[in-house]
């Protein structure tokens, strides 16, 4: 049975709040997925029945381990602007198994810091309740502002763990 996951958000000072996905998020989210300035760095950019998709193996993945890549939205400000998270790689390499932090926000949400305080609350979570002890955060080195989050997170670049 997969563990009760409480919100990781609910730390002092956080402007955003990661919170399990709605229907009301397929929309939005297919909309990012389609900014090829967001999916710069990805090989594809999922249609809409592919990012459905996506969600649906989001709220799987939390089903069957009990953590996931969260919605993010910013109260006051916007429903939804993307997700962070903490997931299993479905694929296999010289560093998997291994637990990975993620975060995508539509571009009209960045550089504000929000990318950083989801990362944060869910890197607490993670060595915290989940008692992980390592994440990796799977990053083109051409994508200089994810780079920067995860250095903001204080992780630090490595080939192995």
């Amino acid at each position: 049975m997969p563990a009760i996951v409480r919100d990781p958000s609910s730390l002092p000072g956080s402007r955003v709040r990661l919170r399990r996905w709605r229907d009301a998020d397929r929309a939005p989210f297919a909309a990012l997925n389609a900014d090829p300035r967001v999916m710069e760095f990805f090989p594809t950019r999922p249609d809409r029945r592919q990012s459905d998709a996506l969600v649906d193996r989001f709220e799987s993945h939390f089903a069957e381990h009990g953590f996931g890549l969260w919605a993010v939205e910013v109260p006051g400000i916007a429903p939804f602007i993307g997700f962070v998270g903490l997931s299993i790689p479905g694929f296999a390499a010289h560093f998997t198994p291994c637990v990975e932090i993620g975060w995508r926000l539509a571009r009209e949400h960045w550089g504000r810091g929000y990318a950083t305080e989801g990362g944060r609350a869910s890197l607490q979570h993670g060595f915290g309740e989940l008692g992980l002890a390592q994440i990796v955060a799977l990053i083109d080195p051409r994508n200089l502002a994810s780079v920067r989050v995860a250095e903001r997170l204080g992780m630090t670049r490595g080939r192995d763990r």
